[in-house]
């Protein structure tokens, strides 16, 4: 699922714009897994025009209605950035799911072949606009993408 997810933002970006996708799945205690995604175009056809992500209007209900018919929950936001996978001001003030727990990803450079897992940003939310930085450097392990996952 991950390489395909990663296509699929590659894509819907161009090398041009940011591309984003909610990971629709089950939350087990600690762990996460992801099944199926809706990206943000799916859900606002707008949601690229200024170069960045940004959802509009309905977006949302869209998306949770979406969750309740698949009786599935968002188990993490991904979203490309033109360089690193830093968070920029706006990742970090407005959490596209603004939930304690939340897991938000940013792959650099518009999801370019190859994107390794080590140049991944990973943020988990603590609400009020904090974050704990997930990444490999500072959380080895805490992002698994194989087989056995």
């Amino acid at each position: 699922m991950w390489g395909n997810t990663l296509a699929e933002l590659r894509r819907r970006g161009g090398g041009r714009t940011e591309s984003g996708v909610f990971l629709l799945g089950v939350i087990a205690g600690k762990r996460r897994r992801a099944v199926t995604a809706i990206y943000y175009d799916e859900l606002d056809p707008d949601a690229y025009s200024s170069g960045v992500c940004v959802l509009h209007g309905d977006a949302f209900a869209k998306l949770w209605a979406r969750c309740r018919s698949l009786g599935l929950t968002v188990v993490a936001d991904v979203h490309t950035h033109p360089g690193v996978a830093l968070q920029s001001g706006s990742d970090r003030t407005n959490p596209m799911v603004a939930r304690e727990g939340h897991i938000a990803i940013i792959v650099p450079n518009f999801a370019a072949v190859p994107v390794q897992q080590a140049r991944l940003g990973i943020f988990e939310y603590r609400g009020g606009h904090q974050w704990f930085d997930r990444t490999e450097a500072h959380a080895t392990g805490y992002f698994y993408n194989g087989f056995w996952g």
